[in-house]
């Protein structure tokens, strides 16, 4: 089926990572693995969906193939750039997911490598460093953006509460 044609970078993103297996392929190369058979024996993936996962990656640019042996032919799976940003994503999850589906307390944890404190992460403006859940800002059309974005975003206008934190719904 072919990839529907956006501009939205959240549908794009899903595009190259939106499956459980590729996040998780992901993880593991942020944590240095970059065989196939250490990932999965990792993952304990089947070597069919692994294979395909990782073509899939290779070709949405978030990682790259290196020969590491020729007889037999045998690859490493590099992160790219885009993969190693990827990071921030994943620690988005991470906090996402021991906030609300951790019902048996906090598996991993994100802390400070001096303290051992536990970090709480947050996405911030890099210029202002205030958070990006503060209602003092909003997603938009950026300067780029075609007709179809323009007119989705001005048709929510205020309405937009995509970076509002709201705790105290129920």
């Amino acid at each position: 089926m072919p990839k529907r044609v956006t501009q939205c970078p959240i549908a794009r993103s899903l595009q190259r990572v939106g499956d459980e297996w590729s996040i998780l392929i992901l993880r593991d190369a942020l944590y240095g693995l970059t065989r196939f058979d250490e990932f999965q024996k990792s993952l304990g993936i089947a070597p069919n969906i692994l294979t395909r996962r990782l073509t899939h990656l290779v070709e949405a640019g978030m990682l790259e193939r290196h020969p590491y042996s020729e007889h037999p032919r045998r690859h490493d799976y590099r992160l790219t750039d885009a993969g190693r940003d990827f990071r921030t994503v994943m620690l988005a999850i991470l906090a996402w997911g021991n906030r609300h589906f951790a019902p048996e307390g906090l598996a991993l944890v994100v802390a400070d490598s001096k303290t051992g404190d536990i970090a709480e992460p947050i996405l911030v403006d890099r210029k202002s460093g205030r958070a990006l859940s503060s209602p003092d800002f909003r997603v938009m059309a950026g300067p780029a953006a075609k007709q179809g974005i323009r007119k989705r975003y001005q048709a929510l206008g205020e309405k937009s509460a995509f970076l509002e934190a709201r705790h105290d719904q129920s």
